[in-house]
Order: C-alpha cells, then structure tokens, then sequence
C-alpha cells in the first residue's frame, strides 16, 4: 500500500494530460496515414538528461540541508548539555528554559522553511538565536568560566552557521532556466512524436498501439514529478522531505536527564 501512495504522488494532472495528448497525437497520426521513424536519442538529450541532471543536484542539496540540520541540533545539544553539566549547580529553570529555547528556535524554522519562497519570513528565528545568546550570557552570572562560556558562544556560532547554510539551500535551488527548458519539451515532445508511435504500431497488436505512447509520457512526467518534490526539500509534499521535528527533539533533551 506504501509503494502504491508513493506512485500517486508522481502521477498527476500534468501525467493525464501529456499521455492524452500523446495518444491523441498517434490516433491523428494513424487515420491520417502520417509515420515517421524519428531518432529516440532526441528524448535524451533535449528531456531525460536534463532532467535526472536536476534529480542529482536537488539529491545533493538535500543530503547537504540534512548535514547542516543535524549540525544545527548536535551544537544546540550541546548547549543543552553545557547547561546542565557545567555549572556549579543544576538549576531545573535553567534548564526548561533551555529546553523551550531550542525546541522554539526548531519551531521557527520549520515554519520558516515551509512558507512559500516569496513570503519568507526569518525574525522569528533570529528572534530565537538572540534569546539563546542571552541565555548563554546568563550563564556567566550563574558561575560558568569563562572557556567554558566562550565554547557554549561558539556552539551558538556554529549552529548560526547551520541555520544560514540551510536557508540558503531552501533559498536558492535549481536553475529556473532548466526547469523551464525541461517542462516546455515534456509537454511537446510526446504529441510531437505521434508520426513516430504511428510507425511503430504496424509492428504492435491493435490493442497496444496506444502503450508507447501512453509509457513514454508517464516516464517523462514521472520524472518530472520527482524533481519537482525534491526541489524544496522542507515543504513536505515529497516522501523524501526534511522533517523538522522539533517536538521530538525537546522531549529528548528530558530524556537525557
């Protein structure tokens, strides 16, 4: 049942209306008498190529987003931990204080991350990493040394540095060019290439004249699909999507205790 949602989620609209066209295209082709035994290759390189070329890169902007989130939850881990274990005396406020501030700062961007692109709005964020700045300043009056408040600073550093990298990975992704380019030649090339499926179906049986051309559609668009969800990877349309899970993750910082 798994297998089949995830089918769902790269057939669409966009696959109903290519395969149509493409079957309309060959059934045009065929009462007119029109055939054509044009190069497959064209397929690859004008649609297949660029395509799995921008699966690839938005793969690796994924795997990138996901090295800088979990660098963003190893440091404010740590802090966390610097709360508890380094100062002379454990102070339970301090700690839920902790806790609230690292699980609100997740919180703020996950929401971040999720809004629309035009509509991105980060002060609730930075909000969070001023508030965790003072709180690592607070230490100092409750008897923490001073290396040790100058590595909490840095852990801050550090998770500042996760944060911008990440935006900067839901910010700025494929080339909008190629996106354009790859689209425009998926909705063109399956009608374009009915004289084609016209050739080849006096070699077929009747009842599947209309398969080729209805695969080489679902293929193209499919793949289509699947860049499309891997685009943003925070957005949670894509089964392979960054889950910011920042409930879990506050829970876990009690466990510890």
């Amino acid at each position: 049942m798994k297998s089949l949602a995830s089918i769902g989620k790269i057939l669409n609209l966009q696959t109903l209306v290519v395969t149509a066209l493409a079957v309309m295209s060959t059934y045009y082709c065929r009462s007119r008498g029109y055939e054509a035994n044009f190069p497959l290759t064209i397929i690859g390189i004008a649609v297949v190529f660029p395509v799995v070329f921008s699966i690839s890169g938005a793969y690796k902007r994924r795997e990138n987003a996901l090295n800088h989130y979990g660098s963003l939850k190893g440091n404010g881990r740590a802090i966390y931990l610097a709360v508890r274990d380094w100062l002379p005396e454990k102070e339970e406020s301090l700690l839920t204080r902790t806790r609230d501030e690292l699980s609100g700062l997740l919180a703020a961007c996950r929401e971040m991350l999720a809004s629309p692109l035009e509509s991105t709005e980060e002060k609730d964020v930075l909000k969070s990493f001023s508030r965790l700045s003072l709180l690592i300043r607070d230490l100092r009056q409750k008897g923490l040394a001073p290396g040790e408040l100058s590595r909490a600073n840095q852990y801050l550093e550090k998770m500042l540095i996760s944060f911008e990298r990440i935006k900067h990975i839901y910010q700025y992704r494929t080339p909008r060019t190629l996106r354009a380019y790859s689209k425009l030649f998926i909705f063109i090339l399956p009608p374009l290439y009915g004289p084609y499926f016209s050739y080849i179906a006096k070699d077929l049986m009747p009842e599947f004249v209309y398969v080729m051309p209805a695969i080489f559609s679902i293929v193209l668009v499919s793949l289509d699909n699947i860049q499309d969800h891997l685009e943003n990877p925070f957005d949670q349309v894509g089964e392979d999507d960054i889950l910011i899970n920042a409930e879990k993750f506050g829970d876990s910082l009690w466990q510890e205790d």
